[in-house]
């Protein structure tokens, strides 16, 4: 049982934090930790991001770890040595205890499994779009990856108060098989809203164009794609030096992943900082951990392993020794088919009897093959799970 002095430290540590958020406006701040040390930039950005963050939402409270900086005595600091290690250690130790939480970190070695979900600003209509991932990854495989990114992005989104995301898949390699996982997930019961193209034909394949409108709430790219399109959505207004517009590369989630970190560049403006230490506050608020579990869980109901598991690698159709029958004019072409999985695809169609050939259109791969078995070869793809 705690003694006299440490119940009265206790109590007067809570009511001197009543004291002092009643004379900043009332109301709970939520407390996130910067990465004040490492920037490109210089700390003055990173500093200055934060005063912003503070000033355009006092419902955040920003303590800058790293060394003190002068003319910015104002700001609350963890201080540390000038050195990334210790501002490191620092930031676990303040997210341990309990002095904050959230971060907003220059890096961070994420395990395998946790991904970072991006926010960028979409300058043909100026509306918001989640990049699920930007850094990390979700798994080492691409097509599960990407599916989990799915489910993090829609759990980010609505962690940061969008109530019905709309999702879009960026036209990649891997992203038919990654659509029609979430289209069997969403047959299945789990509730997934699926956002419209702008282009001729619509559907929630993503081209560029797409992204320029913000045809969708989350865009679902595998990592190393959605980091460049961080890049090139922050910086495209300044020559690519200074990143000014956007919220960063977003807050951590994963399978099991508790912390709230979110992920800025050492070329991240004043801007971004600021937009990055919100976001990060809003979804440590909303308990993003909470939200992502709770995706997953109505996922995994709706058939996620199984989806995953047929997934995984296993001996490639086009590796068996498959003939082709004789070949014959062809003149109908059938869309749909992932890039990973079309010569795979043309080998069942063999199999079957059907001559077809595969080919790269201007929206993706395409199997051409006569007109006159084109219901034999939708029967055939579609038992094969291709269609």
């Amino acid at each position: 049982m705690a003694d006299n002095k440490t119940v009265k430290a206790l109590i007067g540590e809570i009511l001197g934090e009543i004291i002092e958020e009643a004379k900043e406006g009332g109301g709970r701040k939520t407390k996130v930790g910067l990465m004040a040390y490492g920037s490109e930039l210089g700390a003055e950005e990173l500093c200055r991001g934060a005063r912003l963050a503070m000033q355009d939402d006092p419902t955040v409270k920003v303590f800058c770890i790293g060394p003190r900086l002068a003319g910015f005595e104002d700001l609350n600091w963890i201080e540390t040595e000038p050195d990334e290690h210790a501002v490191s250690a620092a930031m676990e130790k303040a997210l341990s205890d309990g002095v904050i939480e959230g971060a907003v970190a220059l890096h961070y070695p994420f395990p395998v499994g946790v991904t970072t979900i991006g926010k960028i600003f979409t300058p043909g209509r100026g509306k918001p779009c989640f990049v699920a991932s930007s850094t990390g990854t979700a798994s080492p495989l691409r097509t599960e990856a990407m599916l989990r990114n799915a489910i993090y992005g829609i759990a980010v989104a609505k962690s940061a108060g969008v109530t019905d995301p709309k999702v879009g898949v960026l036209n990649l390699d891997g992203a038919q098989t990654v659509l029609r996982a979430l289209q069997k997930l969403k047959e299945s019961g789990y509730e997934i809203s699926f956002a419209d193209s702008i282009r001729k034909g619509g559907g929630a394949i993503f081209r560029g164009n797409d992204l320029l409108a913000g045809a969708g709430d989350v865009c679902v790219a595998d990592t190393l794609t959605g980091n460049v399109l961080m890049k090139l959505f922050g910086a495209w207004t300044t020559g690519g030096d200074y990143e000014a517009m956007g919220w960063g590369y977003g807050p951590s989630a994963g399978e099991g992943w508790n912390r709230v970190i979110s992920i800025i560049s050492r070329a991240s403006g004043a801007p971004v900082v600021a937009g990055a230490l919100s976001l990060n506050a809003r979804a440590a608020k909303s308990g993003l951990p909470a939200i992502v579990a709770k995706e997953l869980q109505a996922a995994r109901a709706a058939g996620l392993d199984e989806l995953i598991e047929a997934m995984q690698p296993k001996q490639a159709a086009a590796e068996e020794d498959v003939k082709a029958p004789p070949s014959e004019p062809t003149d109908e072409e059938i869309h749909g088919i992932d890039v990973l999985e079309i010569e795979n695809a043309v080998k069942a169609l063999w199999k079957a009897d059907v001559y077809a050939e595969s080919s790269m259109g201007c929206t993706g791969p395409v199997i051409k093959f006569a007109k006159r078995n084109e219901e034999k070869v939708k029967e055939v793809l579609k038992a094969a799970s291709y269609l």
